[in-house]
């Protein structure tokens, strides 16, 4: 066979969500005209593609949309059909019987369920001239050749037609090329869609680009969020607006790690990529956690801001790199695997490690100066009223005044 084009595509993400992986969009008219111009879309359509397979964040583009889709007419002369007694609309359905099928009933035997279908044998109807030996009976009973009004006509159109939101469509089938998000692909198809498609045409996602269209910057709200709750519960552990400034400040030496290993291996940045970012948020910040704390225990008990630097820097230190390259090691069959969900599984593991990689590496190194430069700026000095330094469940739970007598 010649001239045929071969496309494949991944299954769905989410098994049922789609019919395949990667983007799936539709070309809109929106023009609103009485009578849509297929012609065009199509012309559009095709316009569109070209200009989508230039951009490197596209791998391949498919469409299921035809204008001029090889075609058999069927031209029924209307005259010569009532000379013959012959009723159009019995003629029709019995041909769509004949070449198509109806199914008339159904029937049990032997405990299972049989369905009954009218339809001609396949060796009488595989050629359109097959056409000419199919019969329909007219009004007295008698048998008239199809071949004796009606002709077929060659012509081109529409291989479907179909509407999205109301609206003439163009299917489109899309494959992000290798290292580019499916997110990094939606963004350069609204770019092209902006620079290229003409007033009144428009977008339309399908499957779970629809949903990946609509988020915009939610994976980083989501990040914000993770930050901001592990930072306030390190302010009411520390009692403390300022330290706990060491521990988040140190995430992005691992966030940096993570970024360089997906590009290093050629990763996307996809959504596992920043599931494993929110992992390493509490992997490293449990690290920055154990240095902190003991430098503020030491700190309570008289030792110098750069002494308890020092110290929790060096006792922690052992401890964090065995438990840090054990969790390394365990992720290693992620990032070698093969196989079915290979991808998620290596972006997961390989964000994983380039991030406690570095910063176990370096983060070990920059957490007690982090640590010594916001414990200085906040050693003896207070952000709140009558603010203190003790814990609630450590103090008295009834202050007394100078004199004894209990308030």
């Amino acid at each position: 066979m010649t001239d045929v084009k071969l496309e494949f595509f991944e299954p769905p993400a989410i098994p049922g969500f789609g019919a395949a992986g990667g983007i799936a969009m539709r070309v809109l008219d929106q023009t609103q005209s009485s009578t849509a111009d297929y012609k065009l879309l199509g012309e559009i359509n095709d316009r569109f593609i070209a200009a989508l397979e230039k951009r490197k964040e596209v791998g391949s583009v498919f469409t299921f949309y035809a204008s001029d889709y090889p075609q058999y007419e069927v031209v029924i002369n209307n005259d010569v059909a009532m000379q013959k007694g012959v009723s159009i609309q019995d003629a029709l359905n019995n041909l769509n019987i004949l070449i198509g099928s109806t199914y008339e009933q159904g029937f049990v035997r032997f405990n299972q369920f049989y369905k009954v279908y009218v339809q001609a044998w396949p060796q009488f109807r595989r050629m359109p001239k097959d056409l000419d030996d199919l019969f329909v009976r007219n009004e007295k009973g008698e048998m008239v050749a199809y071949s004796s009004f009606m002709t077929l006509k060659k012509s081109q159109g529409l291989n479907e037609i179909t509407r999205y939101n109301l609206y003439p469509s163009a299917a489109i089938q899309i494959v992000p090329a290798k290292g580019y998000s499916t997110g990094q692909a939606i963004e350069a198809v609204q770019q092209v869609a902006a620079a290229s498609l003409p007033r009144g045409y428009g977008l339309g996602w399908e499957g779970l680009s629809w949903d990946e269209s609509k988020k915009g910057n939610a994976a980083l709200y989501i990040f914000l969020i993770v930050v901001v709750f592990v930072y306030l519960v390190l302010v009411a552990q520390y009692e403390s607006f300022l330290i706990p400034l060491a521990v988040v400040l140190s995430l992005p030496v691992g966030i940096f790690g993570s970024f360089w290993f997906l590009q290093f291996m050629g990763l996307a940045n996809d959504v596992w990529a920043q599931l494993g970012m929110i992992m390493l948020v509490g992997l490293l910040g449990k690290n920055a956690i154990l240095i902190v704390e003991f430098a503020v225990q030491r700190r309570n008990e008289g030792v110098s801001i750069k002494d308890a630097a020092i110290e929790g820097g060096k006792l922690r230190f052992r401890a964090i790199q065995m438990t840090s390259f054990a969790f390394i090691a365990g992720l290693l069959p992620l990032v070698v695997a093969h196989g079915a969900g290979a991808i998620a599984n290596r972006t997961i593991g390989v964000t994983g490690v380039g991030g406690m990689l570095l910063g176990t590496v370096v983060g070990v190194l920059v957490i007690p100066g982090l640590y010594y430069l916001f414990a200085s700026i906040s050693d003896g000095r207070e952000l709140l009223r009558d603010e203190t330094s003790v814990p609630f469940s450590e103090g008295e739970l009834i202050p007394k005044t100078e004199h004894g007598v209990e308030s």
